[in-house]
């Protein structure tokens, strides 16, 4: 009878196990990074997965800063990264085994924002480094109303920090300058703020329905005083380049981990990537950057 129960259990067990078959291990990608693209790269991440049940893809922020570390130290599988890596990053990360390769999947248009109680429509990039270096500071000087003018922007740990500094300020933000965490948080205090500006990226001026959300008004920006102000909402502004703040965005990862990750960036990149990159405010690559990206395999 012993006998007869244990022969039993092994043919049941042999039969559960070819009706079940063979469990299927999931393969997890871990992205970190720039907070101007976690939104957007949350959604593409929900939408991959759902077409591949058997991967599974966490997306968190902190900023560019973050991600590139994760990338340098292995501690992620994608690093997304509002701005290029420095040489000084690439050399950590090669000393550590590690050899980064950066690939754009959307275009930003930088956004600077004010409050709708502002009069002003437009700057030149000089003024507005101007104004987050501290040189100006009543709005006034600007042909603006009369009032002080406060200053929102990101944390150096930032890529959006780091860009706008480098492209925008060209020198040292002012120490009056208030540091926010995130994209989110400049948005919703120049809303409470009649004399704030802050800059963010385009994809959180813009609401579901592909209007900019209220509260805010976007600026008009001219590279220069003899140039017309033109606005980052609009795409052809971004793609003939006549907006001066648009930057690519990058998702970095190692070369010797390609095989993992590529299946999920050639995702981004194709026809139903592209439809949620813009529906999410962002735009789509210009020539030189598929060109870029065509160099890489991508």
């Amino acid at each position: 009878m012993k006998k007869y129960l244990i022969s039993m259990i092994s043919v049941l067990s042999l039969g559960l196990g070819l009706v079940a078959g063979p469990a299927v291990a999931k393969t997890f990608l871990q992205v970190k990074g720039s907070d101007t693209e976690v939104n957007v790269v949350q959604r593409l991440a929900e939408n991959y997965m759902k077409k591949d049940p058997n991967i599974s893809i966490a997306v968190t922020g902190g900023g560019s800063g973050v991600g590139i570390a994760a990338i340098i130290n292995k501690t992620t599988d994608l690093s997304n990264s509002s701005r290029p890596m420095k040489d000084s990053e690439i050399a950590k990360a090669k000393a550590n085994g590690v050899n980064p390769v950066g690939v754009a999947f959307a275009v930003d248009g930088l956004s600077v924002i004010v409050n709708p109680k502002n009069a002003i429509k437009s700057l030149t990039m000089d003024q507005i480094g101007q104004i987050f270096r501290g040189e100006v500071t009543n709005w006034k000087q600007v042909g603006g109303p009369d009032g002080p003018i406060t200053l929102y922007g990101r944390q150096p740990n930032s890529g959006t920090f780091v860009f706008f500094r480098e492209g925008v300020v060209k020198g040292d933000y002012s120490n009056k300058m208030n540091q926010m965490n995130g994209n989110a948080q400049i948005l919703e205090a120049v809303k409470k703020d009649a004399g704030g500006i802050g800059y963010v990226g385009i994809g959180y001026v813009m609401d579901d329905a592909g209007k900019v959300v209220a509260g805010i008004h976007v600026l008009e920006v001219a590279k220069d005083s003899r140039s017309k102000p033109v606005s980052p909402l609009q795409l052809e502004n971004i793609m003939s380049g006549a907006y001066p703040i648009t930057r690519p965005l990058y998702q970095y990862f190692d070369k010797n981990n390609q095989a993992k990750v590529e299946g999920f960036l050639k995702y981004e990149l194709g026809p139903e990537g592209l439809a949620i990159i813009k529906k999410d405010g962002f735009y789509p690559l210009t020539e030189q950057w598929k060109k870029h990206n065509a160099q890489l395999g991508f």
